[in-house]
């Protein structure tokens, strides 16, 4: 899998000391349940707005979604919103071109 091209240096995208102050969650999270790591990496838009509804009720969405607008994230479902090209966007467009809309 090839990444885009960051803008920031290896030195500052590593921690110079672990991270040991994290809050503790004792629930379960929806992106940590069974086989959906894809589900918030999806092509398809049934998909993504699945992964966005399973958000909804996380109670770390506000932190997640903080998160990913401060490091940038360039795709995927964060926070129960969608990241295409580092912004978030209403919906994820399907692949290809749009139908024709008969007049």
């Amino acid at each position: 899998m090839l990444f885009p091209p960051s803008e920031f240096s290896p030195a500052q995208l590593s921690p110079a000391q672990p991270v040991t102050d994290l809050p503790t969650v004792d629930v379960t999270l929806p992106c940590q349940v069974g086989d959906t790591l894809d589900l918030w990496f999806a092509e398809g838009g049934d998909d993504v707005e699945r992964a966005k509804a399973m958000c909804a009720a996380c109670p770390l969405r506000a932190a997640c979604l903080e998160g990913a607008l401060t490091r940038r994230e360039p795709w995927g479902v964060w926070g129960g919103e969608v990241f295409i090209d580092g912004t978030v966007v209403a919906r994820k467009r399907g692949r290809g071109r749009p139908r024709k809309v008969a007049a």
